[in-house]
């Protein structure tokens, strides 16, 4: 990952963004490019700078 990818998130939005599943905080996984739910089990993908919020998308972790 590049430094231009890791800037494309801006951690400030994570403040107002929550899992649409459960309402939970959400943790921000730089190196992935993530941000993950741990009461839902998964983690939505970031897209060019945009987090995709939809179940359907997202990773299921382990």
């Amino acid at each position: 990952m590049t430094e231009a990818q890791a800037q494309l998130f801006d951690r400030r939005m994570l403040e107002a963004l929550v899992c649409p599943q459960t309402g939970a905080v959400l943790e921000y996984d730089a190196e992935r490019q993530e941000l993950v739910s741990k009461s839902a089990r998964l983690a939505y993908p970031i897209r060019n700078g945009i987090p995709v919020m939809l179940a359907d998308e997202a990773r299921k972790l382990e």
